[in-house]
């Protein structure tokens, strides 16, 4: 099994924007657990504190790493972020590992 973590960070400074963008990419991407192959968990969390790191978090489980290649090209994980692209910050951070 993988794990895939991604961080975010948001343009917008509005509190209320910011929150409706996270519910946003939410929808899109908690939708894809049985659309994509070998999706089995898909979280998206907000960060609490408010503070200059990520903004929200991209936490999933992928059966292997050639169900994690094919979410990468999956068209509907294409639409997901491209959205997330238009609402975050160019930095982001990634990991993926086995768990």
């Amino acid at each position: 099994m993988i794990r895939h973590i991604v961080l975010f960070q948001l343009i917008s400074d509005d509190a209320a924007e910011r929150a409706a963008q996270v519910a946003e990419a939410r929808r899109l991407l908690e939708a894809l657990v049985g659309v994509v192959p070998g999706l089995v968990r898909m979280d998206v969390r907000e960060d609490v504190l408010g503070g200059a790191n990520s903004d929200f978090a991209v936490d999933a489980d992928f059966d292997d790493l050639d169900a994690l290649k094919g979410y990468i090209v999956h068209p509907e994980h294409v639409k997901a972020a491209d959205y997330i692209g238009t609402i975050r910050k160019d930095a982001r951070a990634a990991i993926d590992f086995e768990i």
